[in-house]
């Protein structure tokens, strides 16, 4: 009895194991992102790697409760893979919460070691690529003539620049002059929704009501109009309208080459020439629809004009920059699906959905 449990039991886990690879296991998996590499001897890659350099990325998905840190478990995997594997020296970046992180860490490592034969982000990301909370990297304040303005740059994916810009008139209010003048470096790790709710405050504080305004839209008789649950929020939306505005908050998000291929810059100078740039995450692979863009959405990188764009995935753009192969899943992915594909890829296994791009021949 006990060796036919025994037998049972071993044909489940021999079946739950080729179910498991079927899932990655296809001859023409590639042919999703228009690749023709089925194996890695197919490849002018550099075999078996000598020095790898992780890259967990610390951000979470918003309105959930993982932790930020999910990424350095994947890492923690795969350096001993790269050891047990292939003897290989493997460097990790520690604490990258902001793309200012990443690259002050980049920069004091390539004046003290070598090239990488593998480069391997583990993050969130899209169809533009890795994604970290959005951070501030450059602002400035001015005032000229009687107009007062500050500009805020930040960015959550290389290349995509979120522009924020506060302007007021410094002669008409001297306390919220005053006030932008003293305090406006505090609004650098701000959101902008935080911000704009902050200045408001400030606004409502300052700015005298007016009550024939808020009469017309927010009188007893105006309010018994509306549903009960909606009143609070119209003495909001009315406290806000009837008053005179002090500032003017304004915020884009624009594409810029400068930022995009700064941080193209940093790979190719990580990377060997022969070797490999994995990005781990959802979607780095995939193919985003073209679509017509809606009044102030900016397009995606991929469908850009850069490095001689537009281009079919995100590792399309990347290999095309910085003239390296490079590598990513197509479609969703998750820290154990990361570390099943970097170790499928490195020991010639074929697998479903992983899109590999190698830089045109010059």
């Amino acid at each position: 009895m006990n060796n036919i449990v025994s037998i049972r039991f071993l044909v489940s886990l021999l079946l739950l194991w080729m179910s498991a690879a079927d899932v990655y296991s296809d001859e023409s998996h590639l042919i999703s992102c228009r690749s023709s590499y089925r194996r890695l001897n197919d490849l002018k890659l550099q075999q078996p790697p000598s020095r790898v350099l992780l890259v967990p990325l610390l951000s979470r998905e918003p309105h959930t409760t993982e932790s930020p840190r999910w990424s350095e478990q994947p890492a923690r995997t795969l350096e001993a893979f790269y050891r047990n594997r292939f003897n290989a020296t493997v460097k990790q970046l520690r604490d990258i919460w902001s793309w200012t992180d990443y690259y002050r860490q980049v920069e004091q490592m390539m004046q003290q070691s070598p090239p990488y034969d593998r480069v391997i982000f583990i993050s969130h990301g899209g169809f533009d690529g890795p994604v970290l909370e959005n951070v501030v990297f450059w602002q400035d304040f001015q005032i000229t003539g009687g107009k007062g303005e500050l500009l805020q740059l930040s960015e959550a994916q290389p290349g995509l620049k979120h522009v924020l810009s506060i302007i007021y008139d410094t002669e008409k209010n001297r306390l919220f002059s005053d006030y932008m003048a003293s305090h406006w470096p505090e609004l650098a790790p701000m959101k902008s929704t935080d911000i704009w709710h902050r200045l408001k405050g400030l606004e409502k504080q300052l700015q005298p009501l007016d009550h024939a305004c808020f009469q017309r839209y927010c009188s007893p008789d105006q309010l018994a109009t509306s549903p009960v649950q909606q009143r609070g929020y119209r003495l909001d939306l009315c406290e806000l309208i009837c008053r005179e505005p002090l500032f003017e908050q304004k915020t884009s998000v624009e594409i810029s080459p400068e930022r995009f291929f700064h941080f193209t810059k940093s790979l190719s100078s990580l990377v060997t020439a022969d070797g490999l740039i994995f990005f781990g995450a959802c979607n780095p692979g995939s193919a985003a629809p073209v679509k017509v863009l809606e009044k102030d959405e900016t397009e995606l990188l991929i469908n850009s004009t850069l490095a001689h764009g537009p281009h079919q995935s995100y590792v399309h753009l990347v290999s095309a920059a910085t003239g390296r192969i490079t590598a990513g899943p197509i479609g969703q992915s998750s820290a154990e699906d990361i570390v099943n594909r970097v170790i499928m890829f490195e020991t010639g296994r074929a697998q479903y959905n992983l899109c590999i791009v190698a830089p045109a021949a010059k």
